[in-house]
């Protein structure tokens, strides 16, 4: 059944229920700049932010706006998009990326990659247009700060790593010429996967223009313990951050995405050290959950206010 306004809607009302939660206090994020990664919740922009708002949230993360990424979206839908962000008085801590998320050159980890960046199928050939149209998308929306990644991961990371570290250190050479700010995702399908692979890259390449996004949950799964492991590697690297949950499926044994609280990463010990070291940076829900109706809205909102109750 497709999505409609009013399902969303439904998240002003919900945020009621929270009360018990978070009674007398204005803020549900206890002073983090919490937001939401938009497509996770609804490709519809508008719809997207009307749950945002609702829950008296006041940034978001823009990747796919009305089924396109930012990088190949009408100039049109831009223009919207903005008008509704300052209507909702919500706020883009970073624009997320493809960059770098494509075979490394004469690697071809996933085969079939297809050169089209009118489609959005960026290779290593588009890399610094892509680039620059990030830039630009970044000063349109007020932030500097651009999601990337470090290219699918091969079997021996290893082995690569001075490639992907170079290839980095170049493009944060570029981002800082344009005063922007790359923030790189330690993602599990990628050769950057784990705090401990984040934070070496992060101090070898030593640029400003280069710091993280810290995602615990992507670092689960390749075995390590995100905190206090994975954050001790990272900790005071990175300026955004993404949060979802994981837990074993009792039947499989696998891995598998949970709602933030349902899982076993220590988010309470997680913010407890945010908070010590004095984050001030921005973080986004990625909630990659899905309930078994497999609706995304009612599963972000599970996760949503299990991380409300986490904080």
């Amino acid at each position: 059944m497709p999505l409609t306004r009013r399902d969303v809607l439904k998240g002003a009302a919900a945020a009621g229920a929270l009360s018990s939660l978070a009674a007398g206090v204005p803020d549900p994020a206890r002073g983090f700049h919490l937001g939401i990664i938009t497509d996770e919740l609804t490709p519809n922009l508008d719809e997207a932010l009307d749950f945002i708002a609702g829950y008296k949230l006041h940034w978001c993360e823009l990747r796919d706006i009305w089924g396109k990424n930012g990088l190949i979206s009408p100039q049109e839908n831009l223009d919207r998009a903005k008008k509704l962000l300052a209507e909702h008085a919500v706020r883009v801590s970073d624009v997320g990326t493809p960059i770098f998320k494509w075979n490394m050159p004469g690697i071809p980890t996933k085969r079939n990659e297809k050169h089209d960046p009118a489609t959005g199928n960026f290779t290593e050939e588009d890399a610094d247009m892509a680039l620059e149209k990030a830039f630009t998308l970044a000063r349109f929306f007020g932030t500097r700060k651009i999601r990337v990644f470090s290219y699918w991961r091969v079997e021996e990371p290893e082995k690569v790593y001075p490639q992907v570290r170079d290839r980095l250190a170049k493009a944060a050479r570029l981002a800082e010429k344009n005063g922007m700010v790359l923030v790189l995702e330690n993602e599990h399908e990628c050769n950057v996967g784990t705090g401990k692979e984040l934070g070496r890259i992060l101090r070898d390449v030593n640029s400003p223009a280069l710091r993280g996004v810290w995602d615990p949950g992507n670092a689960v799964m390749l075995g390590e313990v995100p905190y206090p492991d994975g954050y001790r590697a990272v900790r005071g690297l990175f300026p955004h951050m993404h949060i979802k949950d994981a837990r074993k499926n009792a039947q499989t044994g696998k891995l598998e995405w949970a709602p933030v609280g349902g899982g076993f990463i220590d988010f309470k010990g997680q913010f407890a050290a945010l908070r010590k070291d004095g984050y001030s940076g921005t973080m986004s829900l990625e909630t990659h959950y899905r309930r078994p109706d497999g609706n995304k809205v009612e599963s972000t909102r599970e996760s949503l206010e299990g991380l409300f109750k986490v904080l």
